[in-house]
């Protein structure tokens, strides 16, 4: 059944990701309005604070007045203040989210957002705090952060969640290994730039919270439960296969505390039967369920593919 679900599912998602490339002049009419919406708003925030340098204090991320500017966890995610860095997030986010919108869904994907950029700030935060104290570096404290790379890196997740074997040319890197690439290659390039190293506690965090959220909090309309139980979407699959001996332990001591079966929501007890036996226990229903989670992100898909078809359709039969 996944091989067929695969061979269903990769040429819709190569079609998605042929229209990424469009001829210049119809470029951004291939985006979601939702998108290019955010995009309005990074392109906005990085014009105000060049036009308003002190806005800076107010709208990004300053440890030190995050009390009582307690709304900088949230702004600080959506201000970039270098050109460069407007640039990245922007294409980012009109690319990554032309892919993920289609299949979350416009309202999933902008709850995504949100809750990733907060809890990658609020993460950061208590990351400066805690260097300050270790430290005693003023440094930590008074650094304006900001930008949208931290929702970028969660995207690269949702990419590793959705089609983890589909290779990307010509690099022949399959997409399940983006974050991992993305992160090893962000340290590696602190190490001679040392500026980089202010953007990594927002790409580690917004590439953990954001598999924290799609492995244990997305709700997803075509299922009774919260999140993704497969195991080939589990943290040790972020590592090498032959690292991942020594962090599954590690990472079911962190699920046991913050998942233990007495914490289940009332969703998750679709896994179990009779309250004793534990998903995979059951192959039939195990397969069932799987089976069924293909068939609505297959029509949802399809569904995308024929929304984006329709514009040239439409212009065909005009001519």
């Amino acid at each position: 059944m996944a091989s067929s679900f695969t061979g269903k599912i990769i040429p819709q998602l190569q079609f998605a990701l042929s229209t990424m490339s469009p001829p210049v002049g119809g470029m951004f009419s291939e985006f979601t309005k939702l998108c290019k919406g955010l995009a309005a708003i990074l392109v906005g925030g990085h014009i105000v604070v060049q036009l308003l340098p002190s806005s800076v204090t107010y709208l990004a991320l300053i440890p030190a007045r995050t009390i009582p500017f307690g709304w900088n966890l949230i702004t600080a995610g959506y201000i970039e203040q270098s050109v460069l860095g407007v640039v990245v997030s922007t294409l980012g986010l009109l690319f990554l989210g032309k892919l993920l919108e289609p299949i979350w869904g416009s309202k999933e994907f902008l709850k995504f957002i949100f809750v990733i950029n907060f809890l990658t700030s609020f993460c950061v935060f208590l990351t400066a705090i805690a260097f300050y104290y270790i430290t005693r570096q003023e440094t930590y404290l008074y650094m304006p952060l900001s930008g949208f790379h931290g929702v970028l890196a969660g995207f690269l997740v949702g990419i590793k969640q959705i089609v983890p074997d589909q290779e990307l040319s010509p690099l022949k890197i399959k997409a399940k290994w983006l974050p991992s690439l993305m992160l090893l290659f962000s340290i590696a390039m602190s190490f001679y730039i040392p500026e980089l190293a202010t953007y990594l506690p927002t790409l580690i965090f917004g590439t953990y919270t954001g598999w924290i959220y799609l492995k244990y909090l997305q709700r997803k309309p075509e299922a009774k439960h919260l999140g993704d139980p497969n195991e080939d979407f589990a943290f040790s699959t972020f590592f090498p296969q032959f690292l991942r001996p020594f962090v599954d332990p590690i990472a079911s001591k962190f699920h046991q505390m913050l998942c233990g079966t007495s914490e289940a929501p009332v969703d998750v007890q679709d896994y179990t039967l009779e309250g004793s036996q534990l998903l995979g226990s059951d192959p039939i229903e195990a397969s069932r369920r799987r089976e069924k989670g293909a068939r609505a992100l297959e029509e949802r898909l399809a569904a995308a593919v024929k929304n984006s078809e329709e514009p040239h359709t439409n212009g065909a039969d005009t001519v």
